[in-house]
């Protein structure tokens, strides 16, 4: 066996995940709530043109992409982001915010699909969705997560392949039945070009605020640098099906809000909480697809719930056992072993999300779902600023190079896109704010608490080893 091999091949995991099998979990992480439940709020922003922010929004994450691509085959080891950080500036708060904010991410991802589960159900019971009882379901929803979390379930990759399937069917229903109406002259296909932005927005302010949002469905390629020690060279696999797997996402995602814009007037379209759903049933009104559809759409959200909201309770748990929070939250169940004092944090931190947000905004869904791309924008700024900086390490075994360029240019398009010159809305900062505050909190009161031990030095390749 080569160096080269020897130096990929070291590691404790199992490696069992092929070139097919990554390129569904890139696909299954990427599909999901934002596309489900957001392209009417995207189309608000900019009328018929609702293809236009996603397809920028794809831009920006293939951008950020190749950053990451360096980065995963260069360390394949499943930390992600904060070992990047952690590597490239070797400053340990720093380390802390971006491996909070991730984790910050998970909850407001998990919130922004409970809402649109939630939605998804009154519609398949044709129930209204009235706000209210959206927001009584998302708390219900939330909890039953919360059960799940606790008994110790884990996604294998069987089932991510089936839920996979089960998401991309909503889809490909919605594309195949839409441009079926299309041909039959049902839609208005003029609207698909169309700008119509607010009165107090230029076009310019139009589609950044909208790519700000549609950049949440983008979202998810990054999670499966976290599988790169289960899966066979990385160095090689990695490059071709993480590109590939953005790539038939934002075809799809392109496909899915032209015939979505056809079909529906854009207020229309704007105003339904379920607005894919609404164009399956304008697109073939004699299929009983009232309740398969609502159905369909549930599942592809409640898998994002669960396992953003695993995520988030083992990255908290991980960071309290390393000395960097409080120690109740590394406390772990006996019979379950399971993180039940960060399960309960956590499920608490979204029951709130889902609350204050509903209670403040009229969009809950948009609002949660900003605020999870605003975090993790901010993530991957500093992801393109490290891949740079991390060339003066070099290492051995063969890895992808990304452009200089493409990295800087990259790390712009993040750090504006996080600005308010986006015309994003105001209770994403102040969501982010609270939560990255309060992180910053614990994290004093931890330190002090532990000063006179050397236990507050987060280590992100350790995160969560049990």
């Amino acid at each position: 066996m080569s160096n080269q091999d020897e130096s990929l091949d070291h590691t404790p995991l199992k490696r069992v995940m092929g070139p097919k099998l990554l390129l569904l979990f890139i696909i299954g992480d990427i599909l999901g709530t934002g596309i489900y439940a957001l392209t009417g709020q995207v189309a608000a922003e900019v009328g018929g043109a609702a293809w236009a922010p996603f397809l920028v929004a794809f831009v920006v994450a293939l951008l950020t992409a190749f950053s990451y691509l360096e980065l995963v085959t260069k360390y394949p080891r499943a930390a992600g982001a904060a070992l990047y950080v952690h590597k490239a500036f070797g400053v340990h708060f720093l380390t802390f915010i971006v491996c909070f904010t991730v984790m910050c991410s998970g909850l407001t991802s998990a919130a922004t699909a409970s809402r649109a589960f939630s939605a998804n159900l009154f519609a398949a019971i044709g129930m209204d969705t009235d706000p209210t009882l959206v927001t009584m379901g998302a708390l219900g929803f939330m909890l039953l997560v919360m059960i799940v979390n606790f008994r110790g379930a884990s996604e294998s990759v069987k089932a991510n392949v089936v839920l996979t399937l089960v998401e991309l069917s909503g889809l490909l229903l919605v594309i195949i039945l839409g441009f079926y109406a299309i041909a039959g002259g049902q839609a208005d296909f003029s609207r698909v070009v169309a700008f119509e932005t607010p009165e107090n927005k230029s076009v310019f302010l139009a589609v950044t605020s909208a790519t700000a949002l549609a950049f949440f469905a983008m979202v998810g390629f990054e999670d499966s640098v976290n599988m790169a020690e289960e899966t066979h060279e990385p160095h090689r696999i990695f490059p071709k099906v993480m590109l590939t797997g953005l790539g038939i996402t934002a075809v799809i995602y392109v496909l899915v809000s032209i015939c979505a814009v056809a079909l529906i007037p854009v207020g229309e379209l704007a105003a339904s909480s379920t607005p894919l759903v609404l164009v399956v049933q304008r697109a073939a009104p004699n299929l009983p697809m009232d309740t398969i559809m609502p159905i369909i759409s549930m599942f592809a959200v409640a898998n994002s719930a669960l396992i953003n909201m695993m995520m988030a309770s083992r990255l908290l748990y991980g960071m309290s056992r390393q000395g960097v929070l409080p120690k109740f939250l590394a406390r772990v169940h006996t019979r379950t072993r399971t993180p039940w004092s960060a399960i309960l944090f956590t499920t608490a931190l979204a029951l709130g999300l889902i609350l204050l947000v509903s209670a403040s905004n009229s969009k809950a869904i948009s609002a949660l779902g900003g605020t999870t791309a605003l975090l993790l924008l901010g993530v991957f700024a500093f992801v393109n600023v490290a891949v740079l900086v991390l060339r003066r390490d070099p290492v051995k075994h063969e890895h992808f190079r990304a452009n200089t360029v493409l990295s800087c240019i990259g790390a712009a398009a993040c750090l504006f896109l996080v600005t308010p010159f986006t015309g994003r809305d105001p209770i994403q900062y102040q969501v982010a704010g609270w939560l990255l505050a309060l992180g910053v909190v614990m994290w004093g009161i931890t330190l002090l608490v532990h000063r006179k031990e050397d236990r507050h030095h987060l280590d992100p390749e350790h995160l969560v080893d049990e």
